[in-house]
């Protein structure tokens, strides 16, 4: 059993009280049976109690702020018609505990955060610190490098922004690529004709697309060729103007395959590459083409490189520490 600490050495207790304004928010603030609310209580350490439309947090000063913080960057949200699930609430407490907090859950009602991306579907907003970085370079450089682990949103954002400068006519088509397997000649072994043995390779940025635009949409601009989804090996020999182009799981390219690709940048494009240099498929890892352009490009003008670590997973707790455990074990 736990030793009770004495009086002297408790750490000091602090409570606050917030007043939200619109009790019909104050459901899916606080989720079905409270879990956003035990979420909340768990992570930092706290006791809330919620009374009508007020809520009382107790607990130490530091963490009582940061969960009263939590609580008024979830209920911006749902003010601003935006979802509030599961891994918005994890995503926002652990955003609560970075010094750039201000401007990624704003206090302010009438402040929205500083970056977003609009869709048809859905606003995007950033979910850690380093997506906010990342958005930030979506908008402002003409080709970036997000580098990370699985999780922490490097092709989403990316396809939200593509989705978002489709829409508004900042360029003409999009063009989604991979690599679809480790050796061109296993596609052979698959049942089919080519494009049936290559989509389930690119099935994450179909995936991503049908949350960003209406089914019938993505499928009139596929027919139409406004959206292109298709593996590398089908970019040799193009040029790539007024498009927004991403390249999904890079670290799987050679080296010949990326500067193949990197040199299909056309006139008025944006290109975005995304990969896990930790994760490579390829026969020999250290011959990646991701690895082999970040090393020749980075600090060249124009050229973003952003770097996603297990903090900044954006899925369930759990894959981020499995992510920090794994790169543990590489250290």
């Amino acid at each position: 059993m736990a030793q009770k600490r004495s009086p002297e050495s408790a750490a000091p207790r602090a409570r606050l009280e917030i007043e939200f304004e619109q009790p019909h928010l104050l459901g899916p603030l606080f989720g079905e049976f409270d879990r956003n609310l035990v979420s909340i209580e768990d992570r930092l350490g706290v006791y809330i109690a919620a009374r009508g439309a007020r809520v009382q947090i107790e607990g130490e000063p530091e963490a009582a702020a940061r969960a009263r913080d939590v609580l008024l960057g979830l209920y911006n949200r749902l003010d601003e018609g935006q979802d509030v699930d599961t891994g918005m609430v994890e995503a926002v407490i652990a955003m609560s505990g970075q010094p750039t907090l201000e401007g990624i859950i704003s206090t302010d009602v009438a402040e929205p955060p500083k970056v977003m991306i609009r869709t048809r579907k859905k606003t995007i907003v950033p979910r850690s610190q380093m997506q906010a970085v990342y958005m930030e370079a979506l908008a402002r450089d003409d080709m970036i490098f997000a580098l990370g682990p699985a999780g922490t949103g490097k092709t989403y954002v990316a396809v939200a922004q593509a989705v978002q400068q489709l829409i508004g006519g900042s360029v003409d088509r999009l063009i989604l690529s991979r690599p679809a397997v480790e050796a061109g000649e296993r596609l052979g072994f698959l049942p089919g004709d080519m494009k049936e043995k290559v989509d389930p390779y690119l099935r994450p940025l179909y995936d991503a697309l049908y949350d960003m635009l209406p089914a019938e949409q993505v499928e009139r601009r596929i027919a139409s060729g406004e959206i292109e989804i298709a593996p590398i090996a089908f970019m040799r020999g193009r040029t790539l103007s007024d498009a927004f182009i991403i390249l999904d799981e890079a670290q799987n390219t050679t080296p010949a395959q990326m500067k193949m690709f990197l040199t299909r940048f056309g006139m008025r494009s944006r290109m975005v590459i995304c990969g896990d240099p930790l994760q490579v498929d390829l026969p020999d890892p250290g011959k990646s083409g991701l690895a082999d352009a970040v090393g020749l490009l980075e600090g060249v003008q124009g050229i973003a490189t952003v770097r996603f670590g297990a903090g900044d997973v954006v899925r369930h707790p759990l894959v981020g520490r499995i992510v920090e455990a794994y790169e543990g074990k590489r250290a």
